[in-house]
């Protein structure tokens, strides 16, 4: 089935005038015919769709993939057309199309999961600072200046800056930059073997207060100057069996403490 070709300008150059094939698609009934003509209709159409595509190159899909997003796009198009509405099919696909790609970016090519909000973020301030490059040349431009441009607030501008970085991930074996073999898993932080020190010094804090004085002097040298029992007993004029068994006892009474809290 051929359908006649081009005979008004149109904004694509190869856009061809198909306002009497959608007309006679719209009034066949389903069967040989109209998959006939429905499947020309999206041949001819299909060079508008991939020159669409072909602006999305270079944000992480490739083309062939960009190719196949844009088809299935005129292919709704195609499907969903009403020319009973008076508007061109161009002016109907063109969106739709457009659409049906950034959808798919928005749905499979974010590594990380952003909230559509931040997504929104992230496109106008991509689209001012491509504005702004024109303007500021040599230099990139500010977050107040993008701010600015596209009137949003700073913080809004940092959290669309940080959504530009979330199409991909690194890997943890990537090294990181200005580093000398140092990866970025090696910046990871682990448990603090301290963190259960703080708790337990907390917990005995009451414990401590409540011993006689000689008692926690002999710990506070003991456990917090590093110091020695045979120190200690020199230092307060006593035996080291002596700082031994006041240790001993005061281990004692803190550990029942404790437990009587807790039990």
């Amino acid at each position: 089935m051929r359908i006649a070709g081009r005979n008004k300008p149109h904004p694509h150059d190869d856009a061809p005038d198909t306002a009497a094939a959608f007309a006679r698609l719209a009034a066949l009934p389903d069967g040989p015919e109209r998959t006939a003509l429905r499947d020309e209709l999206i041949r001819l159409w299909l060079p508008m769709a991939e020159r669409i595509a072909v602006r999305f190159r270079g944000r992480g899909e490739g083309l062939d993939d960009l190719y196949q997003v844009a088809a299935l796009g005129l292919v709704k198009a195609v499907d969903h057309y009403d020319p009973a509405r008076g508007h061109a099919f161009e002016a109907y696909a063109v969106p739709t199309v457009t659409g049906e790609i950034k959808r798919h970016f928005r749905d499979h090519m974010w590594t990380l999961h952003v909230p559509r909000r931040v997504q929104d973020l992230r496109n106008r301030v991509r689209r001012a600072a491509k504005e702004l490059a024109q303007t500021t040349p040599g230099r990139a431009p500010t977050v107040e200046e993008i701010a600015e441009q596209a009137r949003l607030t700073p913080d809004e501008v940092r959290a669309g800056m940080e959504a530009l970085e979330c199409f991909t991930a690194l890997s943890l074996e990537a090294e990181m930059p200005g580093t000398d073999g140092y990866a970025l898993g090696d910046s990871l932080g682990g448990p603090d073997p301290a963190f259960d020190t703080v708790v337990d010094r907390v917990a005995v804090r009451p414990c401590l207060q409540a011993l006689p004085e000689r008692e926690r002097t002999i710990i506070y040298l003991r456990f917090f100057r590093g110091m020695t029992q045979s120190g200690i007993a020199q230092q307060l004029g006593i035996s080291q069996m002596h700082v031994s068994r006041l240790l001993s006892g005061c281990f004692d009474r803190i550990r029942e403490e404790i437990l009587a809290e807790t039990g």
